[in-house]
């Protein structure tokens, strides 16, 4: 029973299109293949441009390394890629990455929908190359010549790099630990997929808006893996969400590499610490609240409850991965009216503002004790101006205690300060279940968040009928206090 629960299971993920195909593979070595190339010839036209020796056009060079879900082996068709470029000492962030390396990408005919975004933590590129979305950082090494597949944790690449290039070299690095310390990697990839499934259709994936990025639902996968080496693809899920549900958070999430090393304690104001596996002294960035850790643990208690049943009869997997539904757990929602004068501008103004939206969060927190950031990206195409919209629920019965005007200015004065681009416009309402487009009232699943100037597809798979086996838990779990008591951390 227990194998044919992992094979359906597998099964499952193929139908959902999160197994990458063979063309979908080399589609996206060709790409990386074809930036490493540009990024070389990058490289010897800085070495040009700033009259160094003749000798550096000869060794000096650059490459690209690939992290996140791509770097994972846990793409699909709609992912992006994640690709590092890593330069010389005498290539810049500033002109040569920002300027040169921008003109040489935007005068390409495979790149399209390319924006600076300077002003992130980790400032990066954004762009398509034939078709296919890239995020691409930059990490500056003090060395002229780089290896096309170097030692990131060769002391002599990272020896006096500055900050914003560790924080760009983490992600590789993470990736790499996580590949080496896991017992099988099919499995993890395996784990990982439906892990990612089940956070994006209950409404926990998200970083920026205070829920799982990718890299801690690795981490936390790959925890589990590490202890259950030889466990099956059904049985881990169900100890995912038994050890999880549980955890006695803030308790940390360490990854075991057999080399003994000094903790550091996270700051006091972390909700759920998940350490990075590539180094003792840093922690997975997180945004989580006091609002999404209640979901986030209350989903997890959900998940929980319904894999503890995982041998029964009628056990179906479209249970746990149902999608969340918004309308009819809240029947009150701000609503985050975001638009800009053309599709351009209009990415990076809500690239910025879902950067800041944390503070909008707590502020929501401070007025209603409790708010759910739905992390769907909606758009209303009545309007005149390209926009994005959020739905966010509300409990109702504090809706009182809220001026929107006041919320809003507050927010905007936020995020003022710093935005080097056009801004556009911002708007905040409340509006009731009922109120919410056709597609917001149905149950539905973002299908990608990165490109959040997208138009989100409304016309959602329908849902499958609810079979007859049912969880035996509760989905009506708002809040109404300013206080919620969070479930017990031993459950």
């Amino acid at each position: 029973m227990e194998m044919e629960r992992s094979m359906s299971l597998l099964q499952m993920m193929v139908n959902e299109g999160l197994v990458p195909c063979g063309e979908e593979e080399m589609k996206r070595r060709n790409a990386i293949g074809k930036l490493k190339k540009i990024i070389v010839e990058w490289v010897k036209t800085v070495t040009y441009q700033r009259g160094l020796p003749k000798k550096y056009l000869k060794f000096a060079s650059g490459t690209i390394l690939t992290y996140g879900s791509y770097g994972l082996g846990v793409y699909n068709s709609e992912s992006d890629i994640d690709a590092l470029c890593v330069g010389p000492y005498f290539a810049t962030i500033a002109e040569d990455f920002f300027i040169v390396l921008h003109d040489m990408l935007a005068s390409k005919p495979e790149v399209s929908e390319i924006h600076c975004v300077k002003d992130a933590k980790v400032p990066l590129m954004r762009f398509k190359f034939d078709g296919i979305s890239i995020d691409l950082p930059y990490a500056r090494l003090k060395v002229i010549s780089i290896p096309e597949n170097m030692d990131v944790f060769n002391p002599f690449f990272l020896k006096n790099i500055d900050d914003t290039s560790w924080k760009s070299l983490s992600g590789v690095r993470a990736n790499r630990s996580i590949l080496h310390l896991v017992p099988n990697i099919e499995v993890f990839q395996a784990v990982l997929r439906c892990i990612k499934l089940w956070a994006k259709r209950r409404g926990v994936y998200g970083n920026l808006l205070g829920f799982f990025g990718g890299i801690h639902l690795a981490v936390l996968s790959a925890f589990i893996c590490q202890r259950h080496p030889s466990a099956s693809l059904s049985a881990l899920i169900l100890l995912f969400f038994n050890t999880f549900a549980l955890w006695p958070w803030p308790t940390p999430v360490i990854l075991q590499d057999r080399i003994a090393r000094p903790f550091i304690p996270t700051d006091k104001v972390s909700w759920m610490p998940i350490q990075l596996p590539c180094s003792p002294y840093e922690f997975c960035h997180s945004n989580i609240t006091r609002s999404t850790f209640y979901k986030i643990r209350t989903e997890l208690l959900r998940g929980h409850m319904l894999t503890k049943d995982m041998l029964s009869p009628d056990f179906d997997w479209n249970i746990l991965f149902e999608p969340f539904p918004y309308a009819r757990i809240y029947g009150l929602f701000v609503k985050i009216f975001l638009s800009a004068c053309d599709k351009d501008e209009l990415g990076d103004w809500v690239g910025w503002l879902k950067s800041r939206f944390r503070c909008l969060l707590v502020k929501l927190e401070e007025l209603l004790g409790f708010c759910d950031p739905n992390p769907t990206e909606y758009v209303d195409t009545d309007a005149s101006q390209p926009n994005v919209i959020f739905y966010w629920g509300l409990p109702t019965d504090r809706i009182d205690l809220i001026n929107t005007d006041l919320v809003e200015e507050y927010f905007l004065k936020n995020v003022d300060n710093g935005y080097q681009g056009s801004p556009g416009t911002l708007k905040l309402s409340i509006v009731k279940a009922y109120q919410l487009p056709k597609n917001a009232q149905s149950v539905c699943e973002r299908k990608n968040s990165k490109p959040c100037w997208r138009v989100v597809d409304g016309n959602r798979k329908k849902v499958p009928p609810q079979p007859k086996y049912k969880p035996h838990c509760a989905d009506e779990y708002l809040p109404t206090s300013e206080n919620p008591e969070y479930p017990s951390a031993g459950g």
